[in-house]
């Protein structure tokens, strides 16, 4: 099963390797999807936008050929519909696909080549129902005033109030935790249900050697789940 991020990278490397996309389009997503769409855009040579989660605003980027997040949702003609368009996105996979198939070549190979030319980014999301509001409202401000100086060994190198508005973008209720070594992770209060969701993401390069990728592949979700278990903990810590 493809992840929506995986979904993702294969449908923005499908554009970039036709004649369709010009430098001045833009590349946009969610602030929590997998930042490889960054670095795909990067080396494509056009914009690259990220967004609040929802596609009010990915919808909203000036110059928009391609916008998705995580959760399932991909914008792949916003000339003629500005949002996310399931039906429009799976014919594309199914005929990236057999394009695919005609070089004797699959889905899983066009994601190998991704992961050697950007690193593997392994994600997860976490998250944790609180039927009380006020328990979400405590976990937001214990991270803010006390936010963990490690997550699974790695030393928190920033924490970014998303509250008070980063990157640019409009002030939103959440936490990002950036990690040294590549890793981030995400914590805001569900939009649509009382819960609050963690999103998890680790960057490993892969070495040039014979079985370099498994090797990344491995240590990322390693580490990605030793991440995972510290922030399951910081969501079951006691208030006080």
């Amino acid at each position: 099963m493809l992840t929506g991020d995986e979904v993702g990278s294969l449908l923005a490397w499908s554009l970039t390797q036709s004649a369709e996309l010009h430098s001045g389009d833009v590349l946009a997503q969610s602030i929590v999807s997998a930042t490889m769409l960054q670095s795909i855009a990067r080396a494509a040579a056009v914009g690259y936008a990220q967004t609040l989660t929802g596609f009010k605003w990915i919808s909203r980027v000036p110059n928009l050929r391609f916008g998705y997040e995580e959760a399932l949702g991909y914008c792949v003609d916003p000339e003629h519909v500005r949002d996310k368009d399931g039906i429009t996105a799976g014919l594309l996979i199914v005929a990236l696909a057999g394009r695919l198939v005609d070089q004797g070549r699959t889905l899983a190979d066009v994601l190998d080549e991704l992961d050697r030319s950007h690193g593997v980014h392994a994600t997860a999301q976490i998250s944790r129902r609180m039927a009380d509001p006020a328990l979400i409202l405590d976990l937001m401000q214990r991270l803010r005033t006390h936010p963990p100086q490690t997550v699974a060994g790695i030393r928190v190198h920033r924490v970014d109030d998303l509250e008070l508005g980063v990157d640019g973008l409009p002030p939103t209720e959440g936490i990002r935790l950036v990690l040294e070594q590549g890793g981030r992770v995400i914590v805001r209060p569900s939009g649509t249900e009382p819960k609050v969701k963690c999103y998890l993401q680790v960057i490993e390069s892969v070495p040039h050697e014979v079985d370099g990728l498994a090797t990344a592949r491995a240590a990322a979700r390693a580490r990605r789940d030793l991440m995972a278990a510290d922030v399951q903990a910081l969501l079951t810590q006691p208030a006080g």
